[in-house]
């Protein structure tokens, strides 16, 4: 991730394998365009193996550096890991999931999604993950702003 030339933040995190990275946070907000929607699938470990058009563009990333990549790639820092594990236990179990994700842009943007993750199974096995994510509804992304802040508190207490 390039550091952006505007004023940012700068965090420093550990991804899912356990490898740690530098990210950069912007206060540049993206609009999720009216009538969008942004689909991607990762295999079973969370690479991205498709991402469409809208994916691109809304990330920032071009589809040559999505694909392959983890999808945590996308994570801000401002989302608590609490949501991530809520999101992978539901799926583990075969279930679908919904929920309002804050997600990180290449340029250090960001933008919210209301999205729904469910496992591809094919002859019981469970191969990878599709998710769809449509603009937010405003109000809960008030309401998730002020929930994942809280979480983040806890998490940070802990």
């Amino acid at each position: 991730m390039p550091e952006p030339t505007i004023t940012h933040s700068t965090h420093n995190l550990r991804n899912f394998y356990g490898d740690e990275y530098t990210i950069y946070c912007t206060e540049e907000e993206t609009q999720f365009p009216d009538g969008c929607l942004i689909t991607s699938r990762t295999d079973i470990h969370g690479i991205i193996t498709h991402a469409n058009d809208a994916f691109v563009r809304m990330s920032g990333w071009s589809r040559d550096e999505l694909i392959g990549s983890p999808h945590s790639i996308l994570r801000h820092p401002d989302m608590p890991a609490v949501a991530f594990k809520d999101l992978w236990d539901t799926l583990q179990r075969g279930e679908k999931w919904h929920g309002y994700v804050k997600n990180l842009r290449k340029d250090g943007g960001f933008y919210w999604v209301y999205a729904t993750a469910v496992p591809n199974i094919r002859n019981g096995v469970v191969e990878g993950f599709t998710s769809v994510r449509r603009k937010p509804d405003p109000c809960k992304v008030a309401e998730c702003t002020e929930l994942y802040a809280k979480l983040l508190q806890e998490e940070h207490a802990a």
